[in-house]
């Protein structure tokens, strides 16, 4: 199989990259890696595996769609990674996120069915559900979205869906839940706090750090993934839940006890705009569907990203 994978040079991207080049999804004959290094996504992320011979790395913007089809041509599978995916980000500016998530993806998407590429998986977020007052959302849940950021997602859930039911395309949804790793960019949660700590400095906390998120390690979504490309049904939607569900406030705790730190080392400050409370899905279908369970529990996992981040400070003082 040829992989032709965007977005590969970013958190969860290249992480399956490396995975794959490992052979921890079996075997594949080439990997097509196609990146625009924007702030989140870095080469270097790559480096244990840039130089294998089955891995061609590209820099380019998926909305450049005559060097998208150029490159995809003979491939087998297209995994979209590529998004602007921070949600404070999206509230100061928009554009970028409805440029890259929206417009990107059907940009890809023409370029697919333009370039007769066999099967597409476009990473989602469970942020389209919106807040989650209770229960858990499922795949037939409404979309809610609050943010710009989690707008443009379902914006482009809805227009993969358009090409699945017009076109026939042979496409899946994945929906996971927040991701947490090395390698992660400094500007989200876990290595905000593990950088902050690091340096003896505060970490800051929207409002009264109750909103509630559940984690999954970047690896096990990374699996789940590829069960969902091998067993997954065309046309379908999976969410990828982890097993941890936690305030904010109890997580930057909990890392500040790990990393043997004192009680005073929150900062609360004021709310995001339209923060939402709650996240949560039901991945019921994955596991029945797929067989998928989690590998890492949560506190192994925080465990081994905060060595990780800690043996490599350029990484949390970027």
């Amino acid at each position: 199989m040829k992989l032709f994978i965007t977005g590969g040079a970013g958190f969860i991207g290249s992480h399956f990259v490396k995975m794959a080049v490992r052979g921890n999804f079996g075997k594949f004959e080439e990997i097509l890696v196609y990146d625009a290094l924007t702030y989140a996504g870095k080469k270097s992320n790559l480096e244990e595996v840039i130089k294998d011979r089955k891995l061609k790395f590209y820099k380019g913007d998926i909305n450049d769609y005559k060097y998208v089809v150029k490159l995809i041509k003979g491939t087998d599978l297209v995994i979209n990674f590529a998004a602007e995916s921070h949600v404070d980000r999206s509230i100061q500016s928009s554009s970028e996120f409805i440029n890259t998530n929206i417009l990107g993806v059907h940009n890809l998407l023409k370029a697919v069915l333009d370039s007769g590429v066999n099967k597409f998986i476009q990473i989602s977020t469970d942020e389209v559900y919106g807040s989650v007052s209770e229960g858990k959302a499922n795949e037939k849940s409404p979309l809610m979205p609050n943010s710009p950021y989690s707008a443009s997602k379902a914006s482009a859930d809805l227009i993969v869906r358009s090409y699945i039911k017009t076109h026939g395309l042979d496409a899946i949804i994945t929906r996971s839940s927040n991701n947490y790793g090395p390698f992660q960019d400094n500007e989200k949660l876990i290595p905000r706090a593990i950088s902050k700590l690091f340096n003896n400095e505060k970490i800051p906390v929207f409002g009264d750090g109750l909103n509630i998120r559940n984690w999954i390690h970047v690896e096990d979504n990374c699996r789940a993934i590829f069960k969902i490309i091998e067993s997954g049904k065309s046309g379908e939607i999976y969410n990828i839940g982890g097993d941890t569900e936690i305030s904010n406030i109890d997580l930057v705790r909990r890392i500040s006890i790990l990393m043997g730190k004192g009680d005073d080392t929150v900062e609360f400050v004021k709310d995001r705009q339209g923060h939402d409370f709650r996240y949560a899905v039901d991945d019921s279908k994955l596991k029945t569907d797929t067989n998928f369970n989690c590998n890492i529990d949560f506190i192994s996992g925080i465990q081994e990203t905060i060595e990780w981040y800690t043996s490599n400070p350029k990484y949390i003082n970027t």
